[in-house]
């Protein structure tokens, strides 16, 4: 008989009449049962009901879902179709769980929890063992065990003393005492009267019950109701001075419900406010800016060599806090900002004997590229990390402080949470700002835990806070609304989330068809499409970002204000000769004696300063200030301390004049110093390279001596690629990965099922042992399968010992090899025949 035609025994059997399309969704789904890949279908079924897959997959199930599965655990097995909907939509048949139960039982399916037909649904093992009530483990629907379990080790005498004083006739046997008893139970009208004749304290205690724990205390001699409620079976006796109210009970008292709540649609995520979309991604751009100017005041912070690295990885509180002082930001945000450049590959230790932090060679590339394109790097690594700065200042589980850029703050599911928090902001419309509360409520019920309700502590729900002010911290969001440059980031269009709503004040909610049906927002998995997002944010970005300046105004109380940001050389020049007092818009730089002396000391005259502050000033340079750089110039100097990074010595004067007279030498800075020394600010190696495409024959020479050769300032760690993210479980396997497992799967099957003419149950699967055969009877078998073309089963034992049975065509059989269409393999392989245990024929009716 087909499989559509009977009715599956197992869960191998259900898996066995599924298309390639299903299992390709179920291994898509559940990526832990592809690796390896199993050999048939019988193993994928028991990889499939192992715990820790099991655990796995129920973790991933949405509230209705899981609803869904703790009902059917609780429920008789195997259920119906219609029982398993009664005890979620109750009596009175609640039309919204109607509608949505379908959909939770095909989820069920699809994911292989559960097997059988509607007449006959079964839960995995292992799931009803993990969801069904126990002492040890209450059930999350609070009911307790049948009348059947609590009262497998009563005596039969005291179980009929049970039925008589319930009104029941004795019986025979325990058997269908228990029986009767529970159809009693379990029928509405007659429970309804025997609970109208039950003293209203018994009722009372009844209604303490009913929605769990529903075990309880009694002493020796209980009160009067409660004897009533023991002495009909309401309350059963589970252990000394201990109670429970049995399931039958509890659901005629719920209405036939498992649960309390039963939660069929997830929760909409209210609006709090509405913005103009242009005010968003103005807000939103702004913070960008901000947080390129962040980063890059970081680095330079560390610029010569950031803090040293703990003996156990990371930065010390002390570190941290000095960090925080140089941005001007508290602790938790700036360790946001270094775990945000440790994440995008622009900051690492340096590996050295006494290890510090420091910039990489990335970061001098990341500099040179557009500003929205160094914006949109950071945003992506930040999507993608699974470190979490979140946490540092907290405790590991060996009451250990977690520091920033040190161990223990890697959290597998922060990408996730990360892009299903901007995903549900991206199924609202643009410019709305989501209720936090509704927010988290929306993701718990999309990922429940097996509690009733989310804990204070609660991982996804501080990823997802964490979340939402990291992204106002990045620009993602503005003004607490997604972007469009934080929808691009997702890959989806900027209008992705529907016209703009007029606004509103809070407490607006969405309109009653997006509550039940909202958009589904992909997420980009490829490199290529996260790359592509990447670069249309950054398109986005680019022209909301202020131009650069090439001005500032300077002021007589010695300052000099950049209304703007200011064009990088401008910027660098400023910064060393002047102290930067305030920043925000417009920063604000003032003019001290020891700014001034900074810019002297980096080689500038009075007279370039005058220059550079005329040039770059759209007002007069003020009297003051061209005082103060006189007054100081005229002071620096009298005591000279020179540096050179290369120096020319030689006796011969003349060729020293020779090298002068060059132009060509003009490149290289050279300036006499001495009759018989030239010194240059070009590195030894560039120098003497230069001197010898001149024509001129140098010799290097050592540092030894009055000369100090010194090095630059820039402290730069060897390359270093960004921390890989933690993966929350094995990858989601590719299209090709799963059509290669299926075929696979489904070929291992047909060698361990395909009946042999020697199977006492010929035309049904097999039991799975090897054949066994003679060497003789093994070559005479193949060289005969050889000539006729008829594929044969065979057992086969590889170099490593491991035994499998395979469906072979033999092509070739010689050398004590027989070359053969491996219908397992789906390819053509070889196979020693010593390896070969035994040959059997397939069925007449194989095909």
């Amino acid at each position: 008989m087909s499989p559509e035609t009977t009715a599956p025994r197992s869960l191998a059997e259900a898996l066995r009449a599924r298309d390639d399309a299903s299992l390709s969704a179920l291994l898509r789904s559940r990526p832990d049962l592809i690796t390896p890949v199993p050999t048939d279908l019988t193993q994928l079924a028991t990889r499939a009901g192992t715990r820790a897959s099991v655990v796995r997959a129920l973790e991933r199930l949405d509230r209705f879902t899981l609803q869904t599965a703790e009902a059917l655990a609780v429920a008789r097995e195997p259920a119906t179709y219609d029982e398993l909907l009664g005890l979620l939509a109750g009596d009175d048949a609640d039309p919204a769980v109607t509608a949505a139960f379908p959909h939770a039982l095909g989820t069920l399916r699809d994911q292989a929890l559960l097997w059988g037909g509607d007449d006959r649904l079964r839960l995995v093992r292992t799931a009803r063992e993990l969801l069904a009530p126990a002492p040890q483990h209450p059930s999350p629907t609070g009911l307790g065990p049948t009348v059947g379990e609590a009262t497998a080790g009563m005596s039969p005498g005291r179980i009929q003393e049970i039925v008589s004083t319930a009104g029941l006739s004795s019986t025979h046997d325990s058997v269908s005492a228990v029986t009767a008893l529970s159809a009693l139970f379990s029928d509405r009208n007659r429970m309804s009267a025997l609970l109208d004749e039950a003293p209203a304290e018994a009722v009372e205690v009844l209604s303490r019950l009913v929605w769990g724990p529903p075990y309880g205390q009694v002493t020796a001699e209980p009160a009067a109701h409660l004897r009533w409620l023991i002495g009909r079976g309401l309350l059963l006796p589970t252990a000394p001075g201990t109670v429970v109210l049995p399931r039958e009970v509890a659901l005629h008292l719920r209405a036939g419900r498992a649960h309390r709540v039963t939660e069929p649609a997830a929760p909409p995520v209210e609006v709090s406010a509405t913005r103009r979309p242009q005010a968003v991604d103005g807000a939103a751009a702004g913070q960008a800016y901000t947080t390129l100017a962040t980063v890059e005041e970081l680095l330079k912070d560390w610029h010569e060599g950031g803090p040293a690295v703990l003996r156990a990885g990371g930065l010390s509180v002390r570190d941290l806090k000095r960090t925080a002082v140089a941005l001007d930001v508290s602790e938790p945000v700036a360790a946001f900002w270094v775990e945000l450049a440790h994440a995008a590959g622009l900051v690492a230790s340096d590996g050295e004997t006494e290890e510090r932090y420091a910039a990489t060679p990335a970061y001098d590339a990341w500099l040179e590229l557009p500003a929205a394109q160094r914006w949109a790097r950071l945003a992506s690594a930040w999507l993608a990390a699974t470190r979490t700065a979140g946490l540092v200042g907290g405790r590991d589980a060996k009451d250990r402080t977690l520091s920033a850029l040190g161990p223990g703050l890697d959290r597998s599911p922060a990408p996730e949470v990360r892009h299903r928090v901007l995903a549900l902001l991206a199924e609202l419309p643009e410019g709305a700002v989501p209720d936090t509360d509704s927010l988290l409520a929306r993701l718990y019920w999309e990922r429940p835990s097996r509690g009733t309700r989310p804990a204070p502590d609660d991982l996804r729900a501080r990823l997802a806070r964490w979340t939402l002010s990291e992204a106002e911290l990045l620009g993602v969001t503005g003004r607490g609304a997604l972007s469009a440059q934080g929808r691009a980031l997702l890959g989806l269009p900027a209008t992705a989330g529907g016209p703009a709503a007029e606004p509103s004040g809070p407490g607006d909610k969405l309109p009653a068809h997006r509550r039940h049906h909202p958009v589904t927002v992909p997420v980009p998995h490829s490199p290529a499409e996260r790359t592509a997002a990447a670069a249309r944010a950054a398109e986005l970005l680019a022209p909301l970002l202020p131009e650069p300046l090439d001005h500032v105004l300077l002021q007589a109380d010695l300052t000099a204000v950049a209304p703007g940001p200011l064009e990088r050389p401008l910027a660098d020049t400023l910064g060393v000769l002047a102290d930067v007092e305030s920043k925000g818009g417009a920063t604000v730089y003032r003019f001290t004696p020891g700014s001034v002396r900074r810019a002297l000391d980096a080689g500038r005259s009075a007279s370039d300063l005058h220059a550079f502050l005329a040039a770059h000033s759209r007002t007069p340079v003020p009297q003051p200030l061209a005082y103060l750089i006189d007054d100081m110039a005229r002071r620096h100097g009298h005591l000279r301390i020179g540096a050179a990074s290369a120096y020319v010595r030689c006796d011969d004067e003349a060729v020293l004049n020779e090298i002068l007279a060059d132009k060509r030498s003009q490149e290289f800075g050279v300036r006499r110093i001495a009759p018989t020394v030239l010194v240059s600010g070009t590195d030894p190696a560039t120098l003497l390279a230069g001197l010898r495409s001149m024509g001129f024959a140098p010799a290097a020479e050592s540092a030894q001596g009055d000369v100090l050769i010194s090095r630059a300032h820039a402290h730069r760690t060897p390359p270093r690629t960004a921390p890989e993210p933690v993966p929350d479980g094995p990858p989601v396997p590719d299209a090709t990965l799963l059509g290669a497992a299926v075929r696979a799967i489904r070929a291992g099957d047909l060698a361990s099922t395909a009946p042999r003419k020697d199977d006492p149950a010929a035309g049904r699967p097999g039991d799975g042992g090897l054949p066994r055969t003679s060497s003789a009877e093994t070559l005479a078998t193949m060289q005969a399968a050889v000539m006729t073309g008829e594929a044969v089963w065979i057992g086969y034992v590889n170099a490593e010992g491991a035994a499998s049975q395979r469906v072979i065509a033999p092509i070739r059989v010689e050398g004590g090899f027989v070359t053969a269409y491996d219908h397992t393999a789906d390819e053509v392989r070889t196979y020693p025949l010593h390896r070969v245990t035994g040959v059997a024929e397939l069925a007449d009716d194989q095909p």
